[in-house]
């Protein structure tokens, strides 16, 4: 079955659930492989043989890293697809059936015959200079935790069932079409609920394109980004980069995080500022964290009632609430989402111990407790108001205290339903889940609102007392009126509100994150083996092949001499890029005249890189491939500063044909495009030309 698309399926057991697991329709008889630790470190290091060159690229790699995946018997698998096991060492060894089955699609795509030949994700990076790569490499996790492989249809011919990895149809031989086959595996590859899709191009460089974290358990969530593009460090990748458009809560997270960490969540894995769009910098985009994050909540305090009762009582409700000072926009918001996180945790597991306890409880039985719950509460009031100040009195003890009153299944219900009730003479009884204890502890408590706000108490008490809806309502308002460019409150001074706004909107400007995997600084224990990092340069007599610039390749060498370094270094670049095809390294630079026999470790000594010049020889009809940015040729300049695509809006002037952003030409986004458009330099030529004065040149 000729295709541009290959399939390999890895079947991954990890426990996110208590289900049992999904089986699959064909068993495969290879040895289980350890999801958290394959491929293993001595696997990764047989990439360099014991003599003689070898090839540290991600294209080769990676048939070295699919080759270390067992393979199935050919009676369990036909065609392109082939699955193999992998699981997770935590899960229960003593049965099975406490994990659940995921699987890791790696589809690998041949670009030169792929429907999409340039890479709309390089653009926007900054990475539209790159050559075209031979292959980029897809990994996927379906949410439902399938494989793409289990898609079947039935035969045009005779109806029966026929799997994508089948070439024809069992019971009546029909041909399957490649057709059929490739448009599911790219329908696949544009699908946005998948839990996990990452890209990676032979070069190495590659694109986290999908997370969707909430349809899976927090713990495999994290494991599976790790684990996927962890063996970055066995397949050299260069930079995967991502972008950041997450909301969590309704807000916008890369904006939230970043003020309370300083980094967005992704940072948290190593992510790190690429390229801001309106031509953005580091720098800017720091200096814009830290002015957000510093800024002193007295310069809305101080406004009083200016500002809008419900903003100004939000802030004091928790600057009493909260046993830590405090004195900036970093301190508010880091202390609402954690007081989130911890509504969540005190939440769900009251829901479990509820939901526990009532299976064990029926309607009949209640009925009979009706005339002894009043009893029941009336005792654990009496022992609470014994209790002395502020203390509070575990479940377990209060339980204890009353024990000879009722059945302890009435027990049970009662304490269940006692955290907040209203007692007669104004007090009300607060709960608490405590966590070093794992256990819910009660106290009485003044019932006005005032004396609650006044009581110092930890963040638990305080996520007792406010519900999660409630903290998420105030942090909501507090996002809109303090953070929220469009809807940010204007009780403030006008300095302060323009450098906010400023702030807030650099931040969302900045959406594309890199992790640098610096293959450069991998090293090895082998005393023959040397890393080189080479970088090319061409003589070819055309301009157009003398511009191609292609990323330096990492390559690994065993015992090798100039000349091996040499055939290595064409061998590496051919391999990765279309255009390169033919290229062929002729010298290496800054060592001019040495003998082709010369061993390059003592060569180079402890540098690890090299220059290497040589021809290109590409013919006319590869030209195509020279740039991931197309063969268009585009010129950006913007009022902003921009000279490249990042993926804001753009518009060309009809006259000069250069691009800039709409934003910055006075266009909102919530506008169309005008029809025809002439900038602003245009028309003073146009001007000066019906004028009689000399006409200005671009």
């Amino acid at each position: 079955m000729s295709s541009s698309l290959l399939l390999v399926a890895v079947w991954a057991v990890m426990v996110v659930n208590e289900r049992p697991p999904k089986r699959m329709k064909r068993r495969i008889t290879a040895d289980l492989n350890d999801f958290f630790t394959f491929p293993s470190e001595s696997a990764s290091a047989n990439h360099v043989g014991p003599s003689g060159p070898a090839l540290g690229i991600l294209s080769l790699s990676t048939r070295c890293f699919l080759r270390l995946l067992p393979l199935p018997s050919s009676d369990d698998v036909a065609g392109p697809l082939q699955g193999r096991d992998l699981h997770d060492p935590h899960a229960s060894s003593s049965s099975s059936t406490d994990a659940a089955v995921v699987c890791l699609d790696i589809v690998e795509e041949d670009v030169a015959r792929s429907r999409s030949v340039y890479c709309d994700h390089c653009r926007v990076v900054g990475w539209s200079g790159h050559p075209v790569c031979w292959k980029r490499y897809h990994f996927i996790i379906k949410a439902d935790g399938n494989s793409i492989g289990g898609y079947h249809k039935p035969c045009m011919c005779c109806g029966d069932v026929v799997h994508i990895y089948e070439s024809k149809c069992k019971s009546c031989n029909l041909d399957a079409s490649t057709n059929d086959v490739e448009d599911w595996v790219y329908n696949q590859l544009e699908n946005t609920t998948h839990l996990l899709h990452g890209v990676v191009h032979s070069n190495g460089f590659g694109h986290l394109l999908r997370v969707n974290g909430r349809k899976v358990a927090q713990g495999f969530f994290l494991d599976a980004i790790s684990w996927t593009f962890g063996i970055g460090s066995v397949k050299h990748f260069e930079m995967v980069s991502v972008m950041d458009v997450s909301k969590k809560y309704g807000l916008e997270y890369r904006l939230l995080h970043s003020i309370i960490k300083g980094h967005p969540w992704y940072g948290d894995w190593g992510y790190e500022f690429a390229a801001g769009s309106f031509a953005l910098t580091r720098d800017s985009y720091k200096l814009a964290i830290e002015t957000l994050s510093s800024l002193p909540l007295s310069i809305f305090l101080s406004q009083g009632r200016k500002l809008g009762s419900r903003i100004h009582d939000i802030i004091l409700r928790y600057k009493s609430l909260s046993e830590r000072e405090l004195e900036n926009m970093r301190d508010l918001f880091g202390v609402l989402i954690s007081l989130v996180h911890d509504a969540h945790k005190c939440s769900s597991r009251v829901d479990d111990a509820v939901s526990k306890k009532r299976r064990a409880s029926t309607s009949e039985v209640l009925c009979t407790w009706n005339s002894d719950i009043e009893c029941v509460e009336e005792a654990m009031l009496k022992v609470l108001r014994a209790v002395s100040g502020s203390n509070w009195v575990s479940g377990r003890n209060l339980k204890g205290a009353v024990y000879k009153v009722a059945p302890p299944e009435l027990l049970d219900y009662c304490l269940r339903e006692l955290g907040g009730k209203m007692v007669a003479d104004g007090m009300v009884v607060c709960s608490r889940y405590n966590p070093d204890t794992e256990a819910f502890e009660y106290r009485l408590e003044a019932g006005s609102a005032s004396s609650k706000e006044s009581t110092a108490c930890t963040g638990s008490s305080i996520s007792s007392r406010l519900s999660e809806e409630t903290i998420l309502l105030d942090m909501r308002c507090l996002y809109e009126a303090m953070l929220q460019p469009q809807t940010m409150m204007k009780n403030v001074p006008q300095v302060t509100r323009d450098l906010t706004i400023s702030s807030a909107e650099k931040l969302l400007y900045c959406k594309q994150f890199v992790k640098d995997y610096k293959p450069e600084k991998m090293s090895t224990n082998d005393p023959s083996v040397t890393c080189v990092l080479c970088r090319v340069e061409f003589t070819d007599e055309s301009e157009e092949y003398a511009s191609i610039n292609p990323p330096p390749e990492l390559i690994v060498l065993s015992n090798a001499t100039v000349s091996d370094l040499k055939i290595a270094a064409s061998k590496a670049f051919q391999d990765v890029y279309l255009i390169l095809k033919r290229f062929k390294a002729e010298e290496l630079l800054d060592y001019g005249g040495v003998d082709e026999s010369t061993q390059i470790k003592h060569l180079l000594g402890s540098t690890e890189s090299v220059r290497v010049r040589g021809r290109c020889n590409a013919k006319s009809v590869w030209s195509k491939y020279m740039m991931e940015r197309g063969i268009e040729r585009w010129t950006v300049d913007c009022s902003c500063g921009a000279k490249d695509d990042d993926g804001e809006r753009m518009f060309t002037c009809d006259v000069c044909g250069v691009w800039r952003h709409t934003k910055c030409s006075g266009i909102p986004d919530s506008d169309s495009v005008p029809a025809k458009f002439v900038c602003d330099r245009c028309k003073s030529s146009i001007f000066v030309a019906k004028s009689g004065g000399p006409a200005r040149t671009r």
